[in-house]
């Protein structure tokens, strides 16, 4: 007698144990001649929760030398079995559970989706609110997705169109954005991994993921985090009055998924970001499950581009990780408008190679100039050129003086067709890209005007640009751009004799009566129709834990109004330049020299050191 029938016979004494008889392949052929009631015995106790170990793996090595007779008939059986809870039971029941997959999907590819979309939902862990999330349950995690990986590798490596196939399963079981960070975290992680031994799945994977960070992205604005993170300091202030507190939380400090710090470092696959004072949980929950996300990410773009053991830079996973992640931007980035923060992932990347960084701003250039490029993509690409250049620290000066020998040349150009034109009028609506270009140019003079006018090299070069002739086009520019861009141009502008803005400015302000459109088509009233929004991609960056990947890339805001006195500056500069934003629709109302509102985007602090803005 075998041993599996010496555990049938055990089992058959037991209460929840139905004895049926014959070998499970007789019962699949009885169940075609009509035979049924041994076949439903047998899924009856297949889906039992309590089975035991040794009789579930008997009954794994006879159901796979079955697979054979498996066919659509017998779904309900092939069901019962995906369901079963293998990823967390003995390594002898995974090490038949996986044999008995392989023989499944080898024989009978109908249910090769199944599988698939059963180790797929096995990579989601199942987080309960009366369960804690302690050492021994980060433990049993690691050991189900690494489980569910491995049968994964076997399914894939028996099957080679798999592939194909499981695309859409990953989207499909991507879990819900108001989910918990952790089954984020978890999920995220484990796509990631995937990518190691699914290398054509790279791609793929990286856009999905992007496309749900971007739908959290958008349920997070900078207003909200802003306001969040306040309310969130006046709390701290509050708790360190008491010492007493501040050193008993020390000792058992939670991360974002509730983890103690002793156990974070106990479980390295999973560890989530700790909650320290420079990486702490964020009060919105969509922030915080974002921030959970980016920090991922940046980690496995860090990851995957170095050398773990030396730290070098890998050229080939490098460039081979940028145009994947540039695809991705193109299609999914570039048209959102209202993203704040995954952007983020192509600025940390470029980071790493000058030529990338060079990459970026000359396919952001191509869109640009592109005349078969929509119009809101082409101001788009406007939009992230000039924020990238402004805000990229390890972006040296040369690359914004080729970039600007880009772009005001296309700007005269521009101007030069137009003149003549019946077109040639102001109007937001014909000149889109134009002014959007401008906006640019302007932004990246201001944030940059300190590295020129050092030197007089640099303010002859500034000069030789023509900002005169921009300014005093037909097309008026400084009549649709930003208000607050407008003003702090012409504020420095005037102050180093470059150009004289505010002679227009004012004529501007005086022509602010609304105008007309007649049916044969005329000059509207730009003021009012004006979408040049205070969209500029990389304003600062708000996530708390994921910072610490952007923080000493990025360049903040340190000017100030030049008209006034060095002296005069006080705490009140601490302020961000949103505040100043103008929405579309406020009329452009000039300001004199000494009024400069702030920029948008900006966050202005107080003036410390200027080495910051010296040359790379």
């Amino acid at each position: 007698m075998c041993e599996c029938d010496i555990m049938r016979g055990k089992e058959a004494i037991g209460v929840k144990s139905v004895r049926f008889g014959g070998e499970i392949v007789e019962v699949l052929k009885n169940f075609k001649r009509g035979q049924e009631t041994e076949y439903h015995l047998l899924v009856h106790q297949l889906s039992d929760p309590d089975i035991k170990s040794q009789t579930l793996i008997c009954w794994l090595k006879e159901l796979k030398g079955c697979v054979a007779f498996m066919t659509k008939e017998f779904e309900t059986l092939v069901g019962v079995i995906l369901k079963m809870n293998w990823a967390n039971s003995e390594d002898e029941v995974v090490k038949e559970y996986l044999s008995f997959l392989g023989n499944l999907v080898s024989a009978q590819t109908f249910y090769l989706r199944a599988c698939l979309k059963m180790l797929v939902k096995t990579l989601v862990p199942r987080v309960s609110s009366d369960v804690p999330l302690d050492e021994s349950k980060i433990e049993e995690y690691n050991r189900i997705f690494e489980n569910a990986h491995s049968a994964l590798q076997r399914v894939l490596h028996i099957v080679p169109l798999a592939p194909k196939f499981l695309a859409p399963v990953l989207v499909d079981c991507f879990p819900y954005m108001k989910k918990d960070a952790f089954v984020q975290e978890c999920y995220v992680r484990n796509l990631l991994q995937m990518t190691s031994y699914v290398p054509s799945l790279r791609l793929p994977i990286l856009e999905l993921i992007i496309d749900r960070m971007i739908r959290i992205d958008v349920h997070a604005p900078k207003h909200e985090l802003e306001e969040d993170e306040e309310e969130d300091a006046e709390d701290e202030t509050m708790e360190h009055q008491d010492d007493t507190s501040i050193l008993f939380e020390m000792d058992g400090m939670e991360c974002s998924s509730g983890k103690t710090t002793e156990q974070v470092k106990s479980a390295p696959e999973l560890a989530v970001t700790m909650e320290t004072g420079e990486s702490k949980r964020m009060t919105h929950e969509m922030g915080d499950r974002l921030d959970v996300m980016m920090t991922v990410m940046l980690q496995y773009i860090k990851d995957s581009c170095l050398n773990k053991d030396t730290g070098e830079l890998q050229t080939q996973p490098t460039i081979e990780m940028f145009r994947h992640l540039l695809t991705a931007f193109e299609k999914l980035l570039l048209p959102t408008h209202a993203s704040c923060h995954v952007q983020f992932l192509v600025f940390y990347i470029t980071s790493l190679r000058q030529d990338l960084a060079d990459a970026f701003l000359n396919f952001c250039w191509r869109k640009v100039q592109s005349p078969n490029t929509p119009v809101i993509l082409r101001q788009a690409a406007a939009a992230y050129m000039a924020s990238f250049l402004a805000r990229a620290n390890f972006v040296p000066l040369s690359t914004v003086i080729a970039c600007l020998d880009l772009l005001l040349p296309w700007i005269h150009r521009y101007i030069d067709d137009q003149d003549g034109s019946t077109r040639s009028y102001p109007d937001v609506n014909l000149h889109g890209t134009f002014y959007s270009v401008c906006q640019a140019v302007l932004y990246m003079f201001v944030f940059r005007h300190k590295q020129f006018v050092e030197s007089k090299k640099g303010l002859n070069y500034i000069r030789g640009l023509n900002f005169d002739r921009v300014i005093n086009c037909r097309l008026n520019p400084l009549k649709v751009c930003l208000p607050t861009i407008v003003n702090m141009f012409a504020s420095i502008t005037r102050m180093y004799q470059i150009v004289m803005c505010y002679t227009i400015m004012e004529r501007n302000n005086r022509s602010v009566l609304p105008v007309v459109a007649s049916s044969q088509g005329g000059p509207t009233d730009v003021t009012n129709l004006n979408p040049l929004d205070a969209f500029f991609p990389f304003d600062p960056y708000m996530l708390s834990r994921s910072k610490r990947f952007i923080q000493p890339l990025y360049q903040e805001w340190e000017g100030s109004d030049p008209d006034q006195d060095e002296g005069t500056n006080s705490e009140e500069d601490e302020d961000d330049f949103l505040q100043g934003a103008m929405s579309p629709g406020t009329p452009h109302m000039g300001t004199t020299p000494g009024s400069i509102p702030e920029l948008p985007g900006f966050r202005k602090r107080r003036r410390t050191d200027s080495s910051c803005l010296s040359p790379p």
